[in-house]
């Protein structure tokens, strides 16, 4: 087993840009996050350091001891530092208007570069590994960067993106039909494949959405 970064090291891991994984740090600290298979250097100028999927799993984990909380548990406005999509129903939404407009396009484009980076086939039109390591957060960010709107505390007026237990799959409710069709729409454009369901004890229509892979 490898060692675990140093003090140093971690601190760069954990400044890491939130969605690209982007590193800012010395040309050593770099070079030997490098080396430790923790960031990759792209072949493209301005030759930027990102994190590798291991680098994001050491910045994700959870420390020995600490409670873990999903991500559509945490409320987007909370004093992480981690910019969140906002996934609905959260208990405190944060601060709306120009500054989260312009904080979700720039979380989105730079989801966008990360599908350009490590997708195989250099394209952005299809999801990447890390949108299929945390579905909540990436389909939510599609439908907030589409102009959607999230659902308050109380579940109404927006979209909701669960988990389920489907591999590879979210639920996406919305409160009428246009509303889900339009989210439904969105998420194609963004990569993603779409289903409509009903809820067999309500009888609410809901969405099941996967990243495609084609």
């Amino acid at each position: 087993m490898s060692r675990a970064p140093t003090a140093a090291q971690r601190r760069v891991i954990d400044d890491a840009e939130p969605v690209t994984g982007r590193l800012r740090g010395t040309p050593a600290q770099l070079a030997a996050l490098v080396k430790r298979g923790l960031a990759f250097r792209h072949p493209r100028p301005p030759h930027d350091h990102f994190l590798t999927p291991a680098g994001h799993r050491i910045r994700e984990a959870t420390p020995a001891g600490a409670e873990t909380a999903s991500v559509a548990e945490t409320p987007a406005g909370a004093d992480t530092g981690v910019f969140a999509a906002r996934v609905g129903g959260e208990a405190e939404a944060g601060a709306d208007g120009p500054a989260r407009v312009r904080e979700v396009h720039s979380a989105w484009q730079g989801l966008l570069e990360l599908r350009r980076m490590t997708n195989p086939d250099g394209t952005a039109d299809r999801p990447c590994g890390w949108e299929r390591t945390h579905l909540v957060r990436a389909a939510a960010l599609a439908l907030e960067a589409a102009g959607h709107r999230p659902a308050g505390p109380d579940t109404s007026g927006g979209y909701r993106v669960r988990a389920t237990p489907q591999p590879e799959a979210v639920a996406v409710s919305a409160p009428d039909a246009g509303t889900l069709a339009a989210c439904a729409a969105t998420l194609e454009k963004a990569g993603w494949q779409t289903g409509a369901h009903t809820e067999p004890r309500t009888r609410a229509r809901y969405l099941l959405a996967s990243p495609r892979r084609r």
